[in-house]
């Protein structure tokens, strides 16, 4: 049975994604027009704790060549700020600026207004469904994450 209700959520969830996600953000006070692959390398930084560009390039499946020439593009734009590791100069360290940091606030991977039209399409009882479904996900999607962390912690409890 749950290989069914997998099969469902693999099928309906890339439809959702595709109908409501924003296609690109601009940053609040300049305008300027983000993609949603750099806004979501902006997600992945911060502005206080330093990421390596090793370990942002394998989190997220690309090369650390790759992911340098996608921060070059951010650091030129002024989102993110590149530093030598203190202990491995060898490594570079990034952190978002405050340009970075208002694009990671001002977007949400989804746009309100595409979500809107697609609930609109919904009687009012299939809408509390929906909804109620994604409330369900969202709290066994966290508990999940929840638990990964603790596990890549060492704590496994």
């Amino acid at each position: 049975m749950l290989e069914k209700d997998v099969a469902a959520v693999l099928e309906h969830y890339p439809r959702i994604y595709f109908a409501c996600h924003t296609r690109h953000v601009r940053e609040p006070l300049s305008g300027d027009v983000l993609s949603s692959h750099q806004v979501s390398i902006l997600d992945h930084l911060s502005a206080s704790e330093a990421t390596s560009l090793a370990e942002l390039a394998t989190h997220m499946g690309v090369t650390p060549s790759t992911m340098s020439l996608a921060t070059e593009r951010l650091v030129g734009g002024g989102y993110v700020r590149r530093t030598r590791d203190r202990a491995d100069k060898r490594r570079l360290r990034l952190l978002l600026t405050a340009k970075g940091q208002r694009v990671r606030e001002a977007h949400s991977v989804l746009d309100p207004a595409r979500v809107s039209a697609v609930l609109r399409r919904l009687s009012g009882p299939d809408r509390a469904r929906a909804i109620r479904g994604l409330e369900l996900l969202g709290r066994a999607a966290a508990a999940e994450n929840e638990q990964r962390t603790r596990a890549t912690e060492g704590d496994v409890s």
